[in-house]
């Protein structure tokens, strides 16, 4: 198959790119001012054609003219403003709306356009649903939805846009991605907070927000390819949650950062105190795809390490 990415050189974006690489598809990838990580092989770098979009402009004549001579059977639409805390608090900033809801909308005209008509996978979030509390954390697509953030907020408008457009005939899915991590991560996250720290010479307690915060946490590896199988599938509609299944506890993934680095040089909460986040029942990915889970969360802290000490 032949698939555009928007979004291509962030975090998952790249991630996206290998394992459609490896499967044997064609990619082009448009890009913000960006560049590929080090990491990421020059098989896969060399095969793929970038173009720039600055989703909160037009898009370029010059990449317009470059797809058409490329024509895709699959949009995956990864490209955002990702890190809640840069979107704003309760409404979101200019910019977030301008790069995340408005490029959504940009995405979607440009996929009603194209010939071809390609499948579109729009990336959303586990922020779009509505607060969680015992004993119900685990949330189906049906659960309610309300965005407390910004950041979700801009995802939720993000999901009315789909919603118009397979109304207006595009074959649209909407991947509901749960907390993710994995080696290259901005340390912007909690995973790659807490692994920066680890890995840095001296015995500075470490700080975090809490070690008590529950989260459904997710390898960047097995995300992506639920997102190829989501399209893959071709009678895949609707919204669909990308997570683990599983709830885990921050201190726990602490305590197994201390246990793998063997450093215990104390920690510092900055913000004590439980925060429950709703934790993915993905038995509707795993119904109507063949994707499954399998990375544990160990190895991708083992992976996220590895990563961290190789750049110091």
């Amino acid at each position: 198959m032949r698939a555009l990415i928007t979004g291509i050189t962030g975090f998952a974006g790249q991630y996206l790119a290998e394992h459609l690489v490896d499967c044997g598809d064609e990619v082009i990838g448009s890009t913000y001012q960006d560049v590929w990580s080090r990491d990421v092989a020059d098989a896969v770098r060399s095969q793929i054609p970038l173009f720039e979009w600055n989703l909160a402009q037009p898009l370029p004549a010059a990449a317009r003219a470059q797809l058409e001579q490329f024509p895709v059977d699959w949009i995956f639409h990864l490209a955002a403003i990702s890190v809640p805390a840069e979107c704003g608090a309760a409404e979101p900033s200019p910019l977030a709306t301008a790069v995340n809801v408005a490029g959504t909308q940009a995405v979607l005209e440009l996929a009603a356009t194209l010939r071809p008509s390609p499948r579109v996978l729009v990336v959303s979030s586990s922020h779009v649903y509505a607060p969680v509390s015992p004993p119900h954390l685990r949330v189906t697509e049906d659960a309610p939805l309300g965005p407390l953030g910004a950041y979700g907020v801009t995802k939720f408008r993000c999901e009315t846009l789909c919603r118009e457009a397979v109304e207006r005939g595009l074959d649209v899915v909407v991947a509901r991605s749960f907390q993710h991590a994995g080696p290259r991560q901005r340390a912007k996250f909690m995973v790659p907070e807490w692994v920066e720290q680890f890995v840095r010479p001296g015995q500075d307690p470490i700080r975090v927000v809490t070690l008590d915060s529950h989260n459904d946490l997710s390898d960047v590896r097995d995300v992506v390819r639920a997102y190829r199988a989501l399209l893959a599938q071709p009678h895949t509609r609707g919204a669909y949650n990308v997570g683990s299944g599983q709830s885990v506890r921050s201190g726990d993934v602490f305590a197994l950062l201390e246990q793998l680095t063997g450093r215990h040089s104390g920690v510092i909460e900055l913000q004590p105190g439980r925060r429950q986040h709703p934790i993915a029942d993905i038995s509707r990915i795993t119904a109507h795809t063949a994707w499954t889970p399998h990375i544990p969360l160990r190895q991708t802290l083992i992976d996220t390490l590895a990563d961290f000490q190789a750049r110091q």
